[in-house]
């Protein structure tokens, strides 16, 4: 049985390169200052996608929301496999936190159409919440499996996955449509493919090609990218019917203040000479100190 899939992918900035300009004066993040990746347990999930696709058939979908940047995203998901990619842009989507986000992306899926497996990684390195993807579900109302290390297996509208969870597993079985969100262990991501490569290196939106062209020659070009399968799609408010005071920094209820590196101080040290004796002193004062019980 063939399953209809919508994968959840974000561009994210590079937080291994965190400076003191990585924020602004009004809390968003600064992607001026960082470069922008792909999320790395998002691309786990696509993966998880493509192979369930290679094992049951299907179809799958990749939907990232981002400023016009984050279109790199839908353009390497074509290389890596994926049947079609969607942009979510709009400056009224900007500064979002997790609830906001969240809803913007569950009238993405709606927009996309039917659908049985919802996938996108356990969370994103630049928010670290792992709030979106059960928020998503939740404004969808269909049941979720988080850490998902594996499908066990898919019977008609029944999947087993196994989760992840500290000191060993679980298998859940959840009736389709769920979202499932997707750990690093999971899989190893496919690089991508050197056919696909060649044929989607130049994949633009409609927005991309007028930025390039005016005039009767971006509706040419445009229809051309369309007739050879090569115009991303790009949505706006509008298109997926979400409401302006939902979404972006309007519809958040959280504000990031500050974001900083913490840095590691030394403190005061105690040397513990070799002998049973000092150990076993040892032992006794972090007993008192209760750090062992």
């Amino acid at each position: 049985m063939p399953y209809r899939m919508i994968v959840l992918a974000k561009q994210v900035p590079d937080t291994k390169n965190v400076t003191g300009q990585a924020m602004k004066e009004d809390g968003t993040v600064n992607r001026a200052a960082l470069p922008a990746i792909f999320n790395p347990e998002d691309l786990n999930a696509l993966e998880m996608a493509l192979s369930i696709r290679d094992r049951f058939g299907g179809h799958v979908t990749v939907l990232t929301m981002g400023p016009p940047g984050a279109v790199a995203v839908a353009r390497d998901v074509l290389m890596r496999g994926a049947d079609a990619a969607v942009h979510v842009c709009d400056r009224r989507l900007a500064a979002g936190d997790t609830l906001a986000t969240a809803y913007a992306l569950s009238c993405a899926v709606n927009n996309a159409g039917p659908y049985d497996i919802i996938l996108c990684g356990r969370q994103a390195i630049d928010g670290d919440t792992a709030q979106t993807g059960p928020q998503v579900a939740g404004k969808l109302d269909i049941p979720q499996v988080t850490y998902v290390e594996e499908i066990r297996g898919i019977d008609g509208n029944n999947l087993t996955a196994r989760r992840n969870i500290e000191g060993g597993y679980e298998l859940v079985q959840v009736a389709l449509p769920a979202l499932i969100t997707v750990v690093a262990s999971a899989n190893e991501p496919r690089p991508f493919a050197a056919k696909k490569l060649m044929q989607f290196k130049k994949a633009r939106t409609a927005a991309e090609v007028k930025k390039e062209m005016q005039g009767a020659d971006a509706e040419k070009e445009i229809d051309r990218l369309a007739g050879r399968g090569l115009l991303i799609r790009e949505w706006c408010l509008e298109d997926i019917a979400a409401e302006e005071d939902a979404c972006g920094s309007l519809g958040s209820a959280t504000k990031v203040m500050k974001i900083y590196s913490p840095v590691l101080v030394a403190g005061s040290h105690k040397t513990v000479e070799p002998s049973r004796q000092a150990i076993a002193e040892l032992v006794r004062e972090l007993v008192e100190d209760h750090a062992l019980e």
